[in-house]
């Protein structure tokens, strides 16, 4: 009963337009003044504990990494360097918008992010070519989806801060299953370019390669910084994160030369005003999940699920559904911070690896931000492009029916995501 009160409660709160980190804190103080006897000192005491956790720390600094790198031209020669390598190829520009949402996404740690710094840089060339424009927005729109699967990811730090999942083992997870939806998407895009006779580049010379790698080479060696120093154990995902961030700012500001020092302050402005956002959702969904299992809501839920006889199969397609239909109304920081405490105790309880739970997630979360009602992914290209969300969402549908297809995959073939961290971790 208490859960349907609360559920009820979070649902109408949420359908009057209010934003759900406000929908969050009134559900929680609503409940916890009206309807239990949980001493408000250690609801003071969960909200100081839930949040002083050091990967907490990662999320402002890759924000601000992603940030430097957005505005510092970073983006620009990652582009020039996919285009020199698979220019040549049917829909060459579209598939060198693809690489280059990859190679970005390794760097940045954010789906949007990805696609305002390479979309707002291809798609216009792409029309200049010949493109339509709803080719380009479909290929951009899901391709930035990579930044949330591609590590570093921030949605990666708080999957690990809801369930004390290991960051660095998340991010190895997700390199595979992330290169394996890049090509999935570079195929789709390579199939529909061919059918429709769209245009291809001259093949770039290797001079021509080599001297495109050179100059993209400081940006793309922070994919090794970050990744190998994690990997080797040199220093942690926070502490990866905070290299980074000051790793972009000289790039960008000394190296590359395309922010000048009078915008770094507008720059620290964007990055505070997003990580207070995303704080400050965490900071209402630990109360949230402390309310919830005050009143034991996972275990009951936990208990009801594994009573249906659903068995793994059973329980991992529920979970793809529910989180579907929770991307049609929230963001993915919410619905991992919210859904992942209700669904990681039973997917623990049927023997599913944490981490392959994890990457089940975050793949739902890169659907989710590509499809209406309040897919991110949309709203941002629509802002480049000047579409409509009902053009884009027909736009996207081939690439997004592709990516509906490799979320099976990923399901049901754990290998996908657990090879990688076996093969290191033992």
């Amino acid at each position: 009963m208490n859960a349907a009160i609360i559920f009820i409660l979070l649902l109408l709160l949420m359908l009057t337009g209010m934003p759900i980190s406000i929908s969050l804190g009134l559900t929680v103080l609503t409940f916890l003044f009206t309807m239990t006897t949980v001493p408000i000192e250690s609801v003071a005491l969960k909200l100081f504990t839930g949040i002083e956790k050091f990967e907490i720390m990662a999320i402002p600094f890759f924000i601000l990494a992603g940030n430097f790198l957005t505005h510092g031209g970073v983006a620009r020669r990652m582009i020039r360097f996919a285009t020199s390598m698979v220019g040549h190829w049917h829909g060459g520009l579209a598939l060198a918008g693809v690489v280059a949402c990859a190679l970005f996404a390794a760097v940045s740690g954010s789906s949007p992010a990805t696609v305002v710094a390479i979309g707002s840089i291809i798609l216009p060339a792409m029309v200049k070519q010949g493109y339509p424009k709803r080719f380009g927005a479909g290929v951009i729109t899901t391709s930035g989806a990579l930044g949330i699967l591609i590590p570093p990811s921030i949605v990666m730090v708080m999957y690990s801060v809801t369930t004390n999942t290991s960051v660095g083992a998340l991010f190895m997870a997700g390199v595979v299953p992330g290169l394996m939806l890049a090509c999935l998407l570079g195929l789709t895009t390579w199939v529909l370019a061919k059918k429709h006779g769209y245009p291809r580049m001259a093949k770039a010379s290797w001079r021509e390669r080599w001297d495109a790698f050179r100059k993209s080479a400081w940006g793309l060696f922070l994919i090794v910084i970050v990744m190998g120093g994690i990997y080797s154990g040199v220093f942690t995902p926070t502490e990866a994160a905070a290299i980074a961030a000051v790793y972009a700012f000289v790039i960008s500001v000394f190296v590359y030369k395309d922010l000048r020092l009078e915008q770094v302050g507008r720059v620290l402005l964007d990055s505070a005003s997003l990580s207070a956002m995303l704080l400050y959702i965490i900071t209402n969904a630990v109360l949230f999940s402390f309310l919830m299992t005050s009143e034991n809501i996972p275990q009951q839920m936990a208990a009801w699920l594994t009573g249906q006889g659903l068995g793994v199969v059973g329980f991992l397609l529920v979970v793809n559904i529910l989180l579907l239909l929770a991307g049609n109304v929230m963001e993915p920081s919410s619905i991992v911070l919210i859904m992942a405490p209700i669904l990681f105790p039973v997917a623990v309880q049927l023997g599913i690896d944490p981490i392959h739970f994890g990457i089940l997630i975050v793949v739902n979360m890169e659907v989710g931000m590509c499809h209406p009602p309040v897919g991110l992914n949309l709203y941002v290209a629509s802002g480049i492009t000047k579409m409509g969300i009902s053009e884009l969402t027909v736009a996207v549908m081939p690439w997004l029916l592709t990516m509906l297809g490799f979320l099976l995959l990923v399901t049901y073939v754990p290998a996908i995501s657990l090879w990688l961290p076996n093969l290191v971790y033992g």
